[in-house]
């Protein structure tokens, strides 16, 4: 199995619009052969001191079957048109792909 994190930092004021284009284009990645689990997160508002939150960032929890199925997923034709929807709201992206220790 593999375990993407991706954090997506949004434009100042853009996160709402963001989470909407990401929410309807989920339920298509869901449906991808080899797609367990994707999920847009933002951070809870806590009182942990050791919890850095950003109201920008949308951090999202994927689990793959393999790397081939991540892989087919990186250019379905849904991601592709979710990125140009998406382009002008984004400041930045980062991804950790992992796998179980």
């Amino acid at each position: 199995m593999i375990i993407v994190v991706a954090s997506i930092t949004t434009k100042p004021g853009q996160r709402a619009e963001f989470l909407d284009i990401f929410k309807a284009n989920a339920i298509k990645v869901r449906e991808e052969d080899g797609c367990i689990e994707y999920l847009p997160t933002i951070d809870l508002d806590t009182n942990v001191a050791i919890q850095v939150r950003d109201a920008a960032v949308v951090t999202v929890v994927e689990r793959w079957r393999d790397f081939d199925a991540l892989n087919a997923h990186f250019t379905a034709p849904h991601m592709l048109e979710y990125r140009k929807k998406t382009k002008d709201l984004v400041a930045g992206v980062s991804l950790k792909l992992l796998q179980q220790a």
